[in-house]
């Protein structure tokens, strides 16, 4: 099984991956296709996509069961002891974002509920 999620790709990417996929919403193509012509489709992906984000989905012999690529986005996958997991960058925050809200500090330690179980309360 394999699921790939466009956005903005020009005409002649999304004509194409009707080929072999089925386009289930605006631009979600689901599909059962080799690992092969998978690959393929992900080349034309690279290839044709211009400024646009790509996400294909396939299943995989894997402890998850599936596998994930990406092009375009700011979520990266990463490999965390044999599981993929996406990698979300930090937000920076503007001298604006901090003028209109408080800084609030994020606090160490026991929350409060932790502190009530631990001690018996």
């Amino acid at each position: 099984m394999i699921v790939i999620v466009l956005t903005s790709a020009p005409p002649k990417l999304r004509g194409h991956l009707t080929r072999w996929l089925l386009e289930i919403s605006a631009g979600v193509y689901v599909g059962k296709v080799s690992a092969r012509v998978r690959e393929l489709l992900w080349v034309q992906v690279l290839e044709n996509l211009e400024e646009g984000k790509a996400v294909m989905v396939y299943s995989s012999n894997t402890e998850q069961g599936l596998e994930f690529k990406t092009y375009g986005q700011t979520w990266q996958p990463i490999d965390y002891d044999g599981l993929e997991l996406i990698l979300r960058p930090a937000k920076q925050s503007s001298e604006n974002d901090s003028a209109r809200r408080p800084s609030r500090g994020r606090r160490t330690g026991w929350s409060n509920a932790s502190r009530y179980r631990r001690f018996g309360r």
